[in-house]
């Protein structure tokens, strides 16, 4: 999906919890509907098959519970989107990247291939399915693990065995950490801990821009990768950087000019393929192997990098950073990153401790404050559109996952949830440890209805995008009475469960987890009634102040109108 993310540490968050946090936009021109749902472990299958891939993958008989914000529509498989698990594991799945042509070379998509020919013939040939996408991952992923590096260790695991068919990034976290995987060509992939003093900022391209592959294949403390990616780097000859093992030499050969290595290479694979022949290429890759550097930049080996992606990606990643990191140079001439800076970091440590507001806010941001905003003044009319703002039309929902250390292991996962185009709505908080949700985010229609909250909120952006300046008042107001209802709900249910946990319920027992149940869906129902009423409220206080200033207006009225 053409989406935006950010992740936020436990200790750059403003309460300690890690938060992962992602708008899902679909395509330009196409709108997907969403909802939020709980799936029971009966619910799950057993035997997957994806709409899109055909792949068909066998799933143990063990899942667990888990809420997740899919599409309505089923046309393109389940698209679970963004999910928690009932053992505080939350994924995120998925941010679209891209690689090189060197590396698709290497390692191509797995993609589906149609039969050819009919079952009989002699030139029949059967399907081929294609690997798994993002469709598949979170549905494949996040019932089966109880921590984020069981879940980053199982999707390499699918990776390996199944390939993908797209370039993809996927997070997962739980309470004490967060894993950002980027698949790299068919079967091959990269991991990288968030650290826990930073953010990381993820604008639809290619982004860890640091890779130590000692701890990758050591203690994995901060790393991990696909098994043989050493091999995969040297054999291609992927890593471009100065000073990089060569064919004829080691790391620090010289005589780049000189064409007699690569000659030779050519000269030696293009002769029969003997047994010794093929040694001899296994033991040049692996002195290859053993030169590559312990780190490395996974955007200069791996990634791709067009002018496009200074309209529609680097710009996002500047103004997420300009905005947590406001005290640096980010607008003079002078400045070191700019929007269309391809060395933007992939993480930094923030200057103030992150809140959701901040999250929602970055989320649904267009540019504010600069020559780029398309609802602004500063700047001119081409200004205002040269780069694609990260609050965009076509943002399906914006899904925070807040994991609380301080919280009991059965409302520690808090779902920060929002429906449509950011700039004109706002997160609400839904306790993920659920068997049920909310009828108003659950029940999502196809079609346009005020019964849900996905439509709802869609047409007050339709309704007031014309009218910002008139609208946008009551929106902000609508936001703010939202998120402080929705800070103070959760605050209380905490309150709440805590004390019946002190006087005696235990949390283990039958009877106390049903209730813990009850009271965290009691909690969610309280949060959705109050965003119906609200939500409606401002949908009737945009389509009144829209309806006067319509083009066909007239002030004059009949002296008996009241």
């Amino acid at each position: 999906m053409s989406c935006t993310t950010i992740l936020i540490g436990k200790n750059a968050s403003y309460d300690g919890s890690t938060i992962i946090a992602r708008d899902d936009d679909s395509g330009s021109g196409r709108y997907d509907p969403k909802r939020l749902v709980a799936v029971a472990p009966e619910d799950q299958p057993r035997h997957y098959v994806s709409v899109l891939s055909h792949v068909a993958i066998d799933l143990p008989d063990n899942p667990c519970r888990y809420t997740i914000a899919p599409n309505v529509l089923h046309n393109r498989g389940v698209l679970a989107e963004a999910g928690a698990n009932e053992h505080n594991v939350a994924m995120s799945a998925t941010e679209t990247i891209a690689v090189n042509e060197r590396v698709l070379a290497a390692d191509p998509m797995v993609e589906l291939r149609a039969a050819v020919g009919k079952p009989g013939d002699a030139d029949y040939q059967p399907e081929q399915p294609g690997g798994i996408g993002e469709e598949d991952v979170i549905t494949l992923v996040l019932p089966y693990v109880t921590t984020a590096r069981e879940g980053v260790k199982r999707l390499g695991e699918l990776l390996e065995a199944y390939g993908t068919y797209e370039s993809n990034g996927v997070i997962i976290s739980d309470v004490n950490e967060i894993w950002y995987v980027e698949t790299i060509g068919g079967h091959h992939w990269i991991a990288r801990r968030v650290p826990d003093d930073c953010y990381a900022t993820i604008p639809n391209q290619l982004g860890i821009d640091d890779f130590n592959l000692a701890d990758a294949f050591g203690r994995q403390r901060e790393y991990m990768c696909s098994a043989d990616l050493r091999e995969f780097i040297a054999e291609h000859y992927l890593d471009r950087t100065m000073g990089a093992p060569t064919a004829a030499g080691g790391r620090h050969a010289h005589g780049t000019g000189s064409r007699t290595g690569s000659h030779a290479r050519r000269a030696a694979e293009s002769s029969s393929v003997t047994d010794s022949a093929a040694a001899d290429r296994a033991a040049r890759v692996k002195a290859r192997a053993e030169a590559l550097p312990n780190r490395f930049n996974p955007r200069k080996v791996f990634g791709a990098s067009t002018p496009k992606d200074h309209i529609y990606n680097t710009p996002r990643a500047w103004y997420m950073q300009r905005y947590l990191n406001p005290s640096e140079d980010w607008d003079s001439p002078a400045a070191q990153y700019t929007p269309e800076s391809d060395d933007i970091p992939w993480c930094r440590v923030p200057e103030n401790k992150v809140s959701l507001e901040d999250v929602d806010f970055l989320l649904s941001s267009h540019f504010e404050g600069t020559p780029y905003d398309p609802y602004g003044t500063k700047g001119t009319p081409e200004s205002r559109h040269r780069y694609r703002p990260i609050g965009v039309n076509r943002t399906g929902h914006m899904v925070a996952i807040q994991l609380r250390p301080y919280a009991a292991t059965a409302n520690r996962a808090v779902m920060w949830v929002s429906f449509g185009s950011g700039p004109f709505t706002t997160i609400a908080p839904f306790y993920a440890n659920v068997h049920d949700t909310p009828a108003y985010l659950r029940d999502t229609t196809p079609e346009v209805s005020t019964d849900n909250l996905y439509w709802t909120n869609r047409l007050i952006a339709v309704v007031a995008d014309a009218h910002w300046f008139e609208t946008h008042n009551a929106i902000e107001g609508y936001a703010e009475g939202v998120r402080a209802f929705g800070h103070r709900l959760v605050d209380q249910t905490d309150i709440a469960l805590e004390d019946a946990q002190a006087n005696g319920d235990a949390e283990a027992s039958d009877s106390a987890a049903q209730s813990v149940q009850a009271a965290l869906e009691t909690a969610n129902q309280q949060m959705a009634d109050y965003l119906r009423e609200h939500t409606t409220k401002l949908l009737n206080n945009v389509v009144y102040t829209a309806s006067n200033l319509m083009h066909n207006s007239f002030a004059m009225s009949d002296r008996w109108t009241d």
